[in-house]
């Protein structure tokens, strides 16, 4: 067992954590496992470290059978509290052994989960290209070949993940800013944090939004010669949407009805909420929407990001 010494990225609980409390309460928390696992690839080296930035304790490449004893060791320790494991298909004999031991994790009085991480083939080829690492699978045969059949092989795995992350549009920078909204340890006095995303159909729909909000009814400014290579950031865009009477309905509506969720997600005990705004190319129209609602929540006092995940694609 080596200690993880500054690799990989994680997340935390079920979807979503339960509410946080301050750190003067850290002894009297359950002692929380964070299992990652995934395609080679897929960010688990940069989760672990933007783990360790906030606090976590990451152990990376823990053979499997060492995982009852971590658990035992975690509960007498709390310093070691909040610990990411990260796990993967390195070990020989990882897949048989796995979902047994990782059942037991949870009758033994931790808070373990697991998240389950993947992109699509062309980031991984690309990724590993790009580090001149060879594939765990592919020591003998192209890079594309050991990507599906680790791909396959980890199907079980998948199923039982609490958490499935697609990282395919996630720079270093973004995924380590995900990590961080997740999972550090937070007041009681800011229990919810909500992001705000645009993102373009033609990419696909994230996998980690929890709300989906199809803006693609409201009139395109591509296809206005002087707005198409604008973006919604820019003033003569939102001022061309902005004369919409749809545009001002959806903006009034989508600020109602968000604004009458929070609330109730609180009370569930989320800490932290996706909206994802979508149209064609994640350029215009989900960029405008997406500033406007978030400056809406952030005037009535909510902790709220904006980002644009396909703004530098489209």
């Amino acid at each position: 067992m080596r200690r993880h010494e500054r690799p990989r990225i994680l997340l935390d609980p079920p979807p979503y954590p339960s509410r946080r409390r301050g750190r003067g309460s850290r002894r009297h928390e359950r002692p929380r496992i964070l299992v990652i696992t995934g395609l080679s690839g897929s960010g688990k080296t940069h989760v672990a470290r933007a783990l360790e930035d906030i606090g976590w304790f990451c152990v990376d490449n823990l053979p499997t059978a060492l995982m009852p004893p971590f658990a035992a060791l975690i509960r007498r320790s709390p310093e070691l509290h909040r610990s990411g494991l990260v796990v993967d298909i390195r070990e020989p004999g990882f897949l048989r052994q796995f979902p047994a031991v990782y059942r037991g994790l949870k009758a033994k009085g931790v808070e373990a989960s697991l998240l389950f991480l993947e992109a699509d083939e062309a980031a991984l080829v690309r990724r590993f290209s790009e580090t001149r690492r060879p594939h765990p699978l592919a020591m003998n045969q192209p890079v594309i070949e050991g990507i599906r059949e680790e791909r396959e092989a980890l199907r079980p795995l998948r199923k039982m993940a609490d958490l499935i992350l697609d990282t395919s549009h996630y720079t270093v920078h973004r995924l380590r800013d995900y990590v961080r909204e997740h999972y550090e340890l937070r007041s009681s006095a800011t229990p919810l944090v909500v992001a705000v995303m645009s993102f373009g159909y033609k990419y696909g729909v994230p996998s980690e939004a929890d709300l989906v909000f199809d803006v693609r009814f409201l009139p395109n400014p591509n296809f206005v010669p002087r707005l198409k290579r604008l973006t919604g950031n820019h003033a003569s865009v939102v001022r061309y949407l902005r004369r919409e009477k749809e545009t001002k309905a959806l903006l009034s509506r989508l600020e109602a009805f968000v604004g009458w969720l929070l609330p109730r997600y609180v009370r569930e005990g989320k800490s932290y909420l996706t909206i994802a705004i979508g149209c064609t190319g994640g350029r215009h129209r989900s960029v405008m929407i997406a500033n406007a609602l978030g400056a809406v929540l952030g005037e009535r006092g909510q902790t709220v990001r904006v980002y644009h995940r396909d703004l530098r694609l489209a």
